[in-house]
């Protein structure tokens, strides 16, 4: 895949370096599973104080904790999606960077005193 001659690099496009998408990967699993943890605890609650209506809220809560565990590692293992399937990025508009034609480019200077 080759760039246009006319189109820098921008630093803002850089990918995120591998640390940052492991924390972010990280931190997304953990709050994932303390969402599991609660589906277990408020189930356990749920059951000791007899709740009204208790069989709708036990599945609710079973699924919650089958369910999340299994996305949690499905999102943890995935990496970011590419750029050109980024939507936000796809949609914005980028101001053309001016470019200097050879006629224009300033005068070079080299000055061998220190």
């Amino acid at each position: 895949m080759r760039r246009q001659a006319q189109q820098p690099i921008l630093i803002t496009d850089a990918a995120d370096s591998q640390d940052d998408q492991l924390h972010s990967r990280q931190t997304r699993y953990l709050v994932m599973m303390a969402i599991r943890g609660s589906c277990l605890i408020l189930g356990a609650v749920l059951v000791s104080v007899k709740a009204p209506m208790l069989w709708l809220w036990l599945p609710l809560c079973g699924v919650g904790m089958v369910l999340v565990p299994w996305l949690a590692v499905l999102i943890a293992n995935d990496r970011p999606p590419r750029e050109k399937y980024r939507w936000l990025r796809r949609w914005r508009r980028r101001a053309p960077i001016p470019t200097l034609g050879p006629d224009e480019l300033p005068a070079r200077t080299i000055d061998a005193e220190p």
